[in-house]
């Protein structure tokens, strides 16, 4: 599987087709920590080389940073040949200027602050303003942002049809939302005005039970996922799982420890790692359509580029399933008879 997919470079006016692995600039916002210039650029020329040409970022990765620094990193490359994706819902207004946003995990001065806004004119504002800072005359997709955070009713009855008008009138190629709560994006879903959602942590190699009548709606619908946070918040990231490894950005339960080492113990035994089956495993899903993963230096660029390249056996993945299908009948320990046993830094980014 590469990286890159020669559809994502259609005309305007085409079917709006993504690569499997995207670039999530969470990391370009200062996500947790800074990030250095010579970080970022090596980041941007090292996913273009490797051919990666569909980019993510928000308007609140770093309150404005993230889309500023990928917009100046992306000036020198052709606009045809590649895609961009942003945010709206969050409007950056002038703040203090005399703290931090660490407290929304971004380490960057807190000169603008977030104010939640799915009207129509704060939907159109948002997306010009991204465009400014991003120093382009087009995103190809938006997304809602984190609705469930927000007024989510606000979201569903004036934020969502906004975005279909804007749609219709060539402002985007695709609207969507972006989520960790399955319920909030089925229900987006169904209103039948979105092309893709944005899916955080909910749909990944150890967890898909709260993404099933989701998977369901978006085959009904003909809508699209692309998958973020694939990596569980660092659980799947390395291949030796630690006792102190991370879930939702927390201690991760023994029990989910013990079943990730299960699925690294599969990897192994099929000659592959936990972070490849990680990578990989949504896409396996008809409904979705790109991994998306936060990425800050240029080596985590080329290895999750690595990672999306590895051939992984048909065996393996039918070792998943038959360990997936064990956990869910609540038969964990069925698996050992069948003889399965058990650097990513900011590979995940923000949704």
């Amino acid at each position: 599987m590469s990286a890159a997919d020669p559809s994502a470079a259609a005309p305007a006016g085409a079917p709006l087709e993504l690569p499997p692995l995207g670039f999530g600039a969470a990391q370009l916002g200062n996500l947790y920590r800074a990030t250095t210039d010579e970080e970022a650029d090596g980041a941007v020329r090292a996913a273009w080389d490797a051919g990666i040409r569909y980019f993510d970022t928000a308007p609140h990765y770093g309150i404005g940073t993230s889309e500023r620094r990928l917009g100046q990193r992306l000036a020198g490359y052709p606009r045809e040949e590649y895609l961009v994706s942003t945010k709206v819902g969050r409007l950056l207004l002038p703040g203090p200027g005399t703290g931090d946003d660490l407290a929304n995990a971004f380490a960057v001065p807190d000169d603008h602050v977030r104010e939640w806004d799915y009207s129509e004119a704060g939907v159109r504002r948002s997306h010009a303003e991204s465009l400014e800072r991003l120093g382009l005359d087009r995103v190809d997709i938006l997304f809602a942002h984190d609705p469930e955070e927000g007024p989510t009713e606000q979201a569903f009855t004036e934020g969502l049809p906004a975005l279909a008008r804007m749609r219709e009138e060539g402002l985007a190629r695709a609207v969507g939302v972006g989520s960790k709560d399955a319920d909030v994006l089925t229900r987006a879903i169904r209103t039948g005005l979105i092309d893709l959602v944005m899916l955080s942590g909910r749909y990944t190699l150890l967890e898909q039970d709260a993404a099933d009548e989701l998977l369901t709606a978006c085959v009904d619908h003909g809508v699209g996922i692309v998958a973020v946070s694939v990596f569980n918040s660092g659980l799947l990231a390395r291949h030796r799982v630690a006792d102190d490894a991370t879930y939702e950005y927390a201690q991760a339960p023994s029990e989910m420890i013990a079943r990730a080492r299960e699925l690294a113990d599969i990897a192994e035994r099929h000659g592959v790692t936990l972070p490849d089956l990680a990578v990989q495993f949504p896409l396996r899903h008809p409904a979705v359509r790109s991994v998306v993963l936060g990425m800050r230096t240029a080596e985590q660029v080329r290895s999750n580029a690595g990672r999306m390249g590895v051939e992984i056996p048909a065996a393996a993945w039918e070792d998943v399933q038959r360990t997936e299908d064990a956990v869910r009948s609540g038969d964990a320990g069925s698996t050992e008879g069948a003889g399965i046993t058990g650097s990513a830094e900011g590979a995940d980014g923000a949704r």
